[in-house]
């Protein structure tokens, strides 16, 4: 029987921060792995088109490679490669930004808000399926204290920061 790292760490007593980041972690791990799955199956689409494709939905003007990247947290880069293929596929639009003309902005086209939109419907009937055992009073308490993990975590990442 394969362990998960969570297991682990309650099989060798590891302390309470550990196993929590742990479960944190578990529990990511399981619900990217589900989503990216049924993104491919049910889309041939992967996790990071679909991230970037939500991005552009959320501004309809269009956003820069820069901007897109900033809000996905990955590099250039790595947008690049995707903002490629997606306007090969007729999803996206690229076109040179009228106040610099060493920017680029993206944005999506008729047929890629329309097969985004699909997607998303289905996306969040997935998310709602995953979430499906906790009340409503689960959620708001588990918002809650993930809204103070978060802080305590962006803290420590500040005392640190260079």
């Amino acid at each position: 029987m394969i362990l998960d790292s969570e297991t682990k760490a309650v099989e060798n007593d590891h302390g309470d921060e550990l196993r929590l980041w742990l479960r944190l972690l578990t529990c990511t791990t399981l619900i990217e792995g589900t989503v990216r799955s049924r993104l491919r199956e049910r889309f041939d689409v992967t996790l990071p088109r679909f991230d970037l494709m939500a991005q552009l939905d959320r501004a309809p003007e269009g956003m820069t490679l820069s901007d897109v990247s900033k809000r996905m947290m990955v590099s250039n880069g790595n947008v690049t490669g995707l903002v490629e293929r997606l306007v090969e596929s007729g999803h996206l639009d690229r076109r040179t930004s009228e106040s610099d003309r060493r920017v680029q902005v993206i944005r999506l086209t008729k047929l890629g808000r329309a097969e985004f939109r699909r997607m998303a419907a289905e996306h969040e009937a997935w998310i709602a399926d995953i979430f499906a055992d906790l009340t409503p009073k689960d959620v708001r308490e588990l918002m809650r204290l993930l809204a103070k993990a978060k802080g305590s975590a962006q803290k420590s990442a500040s005392r640190r920061a260079p």
